[in-house]
C-alpha cells in the first residue's frame, strides 16, 4: 500500500531538479524583487520598535526576535540570490530555492511563536499569508509543505484550541489540507507544462556551430527587426542565465551605449521577439521578468548545448566557429576550441 503510494506520487507530481532549473530561476528573481522589501518592512519595524521599547526589550522579545529575524533573512535571500545567478543546470534548482526554503521555515516559526505569545490571530495570519505567497509565487515540493504543516498544527493545536475552541482548530486542519492539495495541484500543473514544452522541442532547434539560425519545423524564424536574431542568440549563449536590459544594450550596440537612448529599441525588439514567437505559438520560450530577460533551454534543441553535455554527435560537428557573425561570441568559440583538445 504504501510503495503504491509512493509510486502514484512520483508518476504524478515529481519531477527531477534539472527539468526544474527554469523554475528555479524564476525563485530567484522572485526572491531578489521581494527581499528588498522585507528587509524594508523589517527594518523600520526594528527601528519603531527599538525606540519605543528600548527599556523593556525583555518583555517583548517575541517582538524583537521576529523583526529582527526578518531583517536578517531579507540580506540573505538578497545576498544569496545574486550569487548563484549562474550555476550548472542540475544544481540550479537546490541552490537557487534553499532562500525560499529557509525564509518560508523562519516566517511559519514566526507565526508559531507568535501564537504562543498570546497571540494566535496574528501568528495565524502570519502562517496564512505565508502560505498564499509561496502558492502564487514560487516553485517548491509540496512534500515539504506537507511535513511543515504537519509540524505547525502538531505545535499550536492546543494553543488554537484553548483560543477559538473545537471550530478554530478544525478550520485551522481544513485550511493546511487545502494548502496542502493546491501545492499537489500546482506541481500538477507545472508536470504538465514540462511535457508539453519537451513537444516543442522536437521543433524548435537553435543552432550555433557556424552562424547562428533558430528553426522551427526545419523553417528558419524570421524576425522583424534585424537585431532580433542577434538578441535571440545572446539568450540562446547565455544558457538560461538572466541578463539585464544595460547587458542586452552593452552587447547589441556596444559598451558605451547609453541606456536612456537604446533602451526604446531593445523594447521593441523585445516586442518583435514576443510576437513572431506567438505566431508560431512557440511557449514558455523567451521569458521576461523584473527587466530580467532569458529563454528556457528546456524546450530547444542546441548543438552548443549538447556539445556542452558531451554529446558525441555534437562534438564532431563542431569547425572551430561559435555564432561566428558576432563578434561577442568569439571567446566562446576559443572556449570551445579549447574544450575540444583536452576531449
Amino acid at each position: 500500500m504504501f510503495k503504491k503510494l509512493i509510486d502514484f506520487y512520483r508518476n504524478r507530481y515529481y519531477i527531477k531538479p534539472v527539468d526544474l532549473a527554469d523554475y528555479a530561476e524564476t525563485n530567484r528573481l522572485h526572491l531578489i524583487f521581494i527581499s528588498p522589501f522585507l528587509f524594508l518592512f523589517g527594518i523600520i519595524d526594528l527601528l519603531v520598535f527599538l525606540f519605543l521599547y528600548r527599556y523593556e526589550l525583555s518583555k517583548h522579545f517575541i517582538t524583537f526576535f521576529y523583526y529582527g529575524t526578518i531583517t536578517i533573512l531579507s540580506l540573505y535571500m538578497y545576498i544569496h540570490s545574486v550569487l548563484v545567478k549562474n550555476v550548472a543546470r542540475e544544481k540550479a534548482y537546490r541552490l537557487k530555492t534553499i532562500p525560499f526554503y529557509v525564509g518560508f521555515v523562519v516566517c511559519i516559526v514566526s507565526g508559531i511563536m507568535g501564537v504562543y505569545d498570546q497571540q494566535p490571530f496574528n501568528g495565524l495570519i502570519t502562517c496564512a499569508l505565508t502560505d498564499i505567497i509561496a502558492l502564487c509565487i514560487f516553485s517548491f515540493s509540496p512534500l515539504f509543505f506537507l511535513g511543515s504543516h504537519i509540524i505547525t498544527v502538531c505545535l499550536i493545536g492546543a494553543y488554537v484550541f484553548d483560543a477559538f475552541w473545537l471550530t478554530g482548530l478544525l478550520n485551522v486542519i481544513l485550511t493546511a489540507f487545502l494548502m496542502f492539495c493546491l501545492s499537489l495541484y500546482k506541481r500538477r500543473t507545472e508536470k504538465k507544462i514540462i511535457m508539453l514544452l519537451r513537444k516543442q522541442k522536437q521543433s524548435l532547434e537553435a543552432k550555433t556551430f557556424g552562424n547562428f539560425t533558430l528553426l522551427y519545423n526545419n523553417s528558419v524564424i524570421k524576425f522583424s527587426r534585424t537585431k532580433s536574431e542577434e538578441l535571440m542568440a545572446y539568450m540562446i549563449y547565455k544558457n538560461g542565465s538572466s541578463a539585464k536590459t544595460k547587458e542586452l544594450i552593452s552587447v547589441l550596440y556596444g559598451k558605451g551605449a547609453d541606456s536612456s537612448r537604446y533602451g526604446a529599441s531593445l523594447r521593441n525588439l523585445i516586442v518583435d521577439i514576443k510576437h513572431t514567437l506567438a505566431e508560431l505559438e512557440i511557449q514558455n520560450f523567451f521569458v521576461t521578468e523584473y527587466n530580467n530577460f532569458r529563454i528556457n533551454p528546456e524546450v530547444v534543441k542546441c548543438d552548443y548545448y549538447d556539445f556542452l553535455e558531451g554529446d558525441k554527435t555534437a562534438i564532431k560537428s563542431f569547425a572551430g566557429e561559435f555564432m561566428s557573425q558576432y563578434e561577442w561570441a568569439d571567446e566562446t568559440s576559443e572556449f570551445l576550441k579549447q574544450k575540444l583538445i583536452k576531449k
